[in-house]
């Protein structure tokens, strides 16, 4: 019993933390959870994406559209986390065990974000980066919700929101990019060319 409510109280801290950081693709059998701490859950059977997203064309010249069309783009669950700040609970989501090769983009607008190349096991149940790729597609601000001060992390063009920054990562950097899974696509290595990322190819040479 009481391994149990420590287990439990150690969840609760977690979504203190880390809540509304991390997210699965849904498509359907949407069910939201207000938890006790207020943290809004969306739990879904499914972990696929959404198989009508349009991808972007040319990422560089990215226009975001209006909400409408965005909800008509993404899953409800894509469209919570990156529109609404929603969160999911940890370890159930796409990208957390992803161990593969390859970079990570915003599911909205495709700006690059992350590497596989600093992608860790941070033991929170979300994806965890110690830096992005592409420093200069990241917008950070301050996020003073449920009463503590954390660093909200956005994509430039989408103005998507994709997680939290913390600054209890391992080195080089000290930094923990602690990202939602919804927020995200993985593009593998070798489809970078095909899906038009060819110039972060040279990140995985020699491979």
């Amino acid at each position: 019993m009481k391994m149990k409510m420590g287990a439990a109280a150690v969840m609760i801290a977690c979504l203190l933390l880390f809540g509304r950081d991390t997210g699965m693709a849904q498509q359907s059998e949407k069910r939201t959870v207000n938890n006790k701490e207020g943290v809004k859950m969306v739990r879904s059977n499914r972990l696929s994406a959404n198989p009508d997203h349009p991808m972007p064309g040319n990422w560089r010249n990215f226009k975001k559209p209006d909400a409408a069309t965005l909800r008509k783009m993404l899953t409800p669950l894509q469209y919570e986390v990156t529109q609404k700040e929603g969160t999911e609970p940890p370890y159930e989501n796409e990208y957390n065990s992803n161990k593969r090769e390859g970079i990570y983009v915003d599911i909205v607008s495709g700006e690059p974000l992350f590497s596989s190349k600093d992608k860790y096991e941070s033991g929170t149940g979300w994806p965890s980066f110690t830096r992005p790729l592409a420093p200069e597609n990241i917008v950070t601000k301050k996020d003073w919700s449920f009463f503590m001060v954390r660093t909200d992390v956005r994509s430039k063009r989408g103005d998507s929101h994709l997680g939290h920054v913390f600054d209890d990562g391992p080195k080089p950097t000290g930094l923990r990019y602690c990202m939602n899974s919804a927020a995200l696509r993985f593009i593998p290595k070798a489809d970078l060319v095909k899906e038009g990322y060819g110039e972060y190819g040279k990140l995985f040479e020699g491979k």
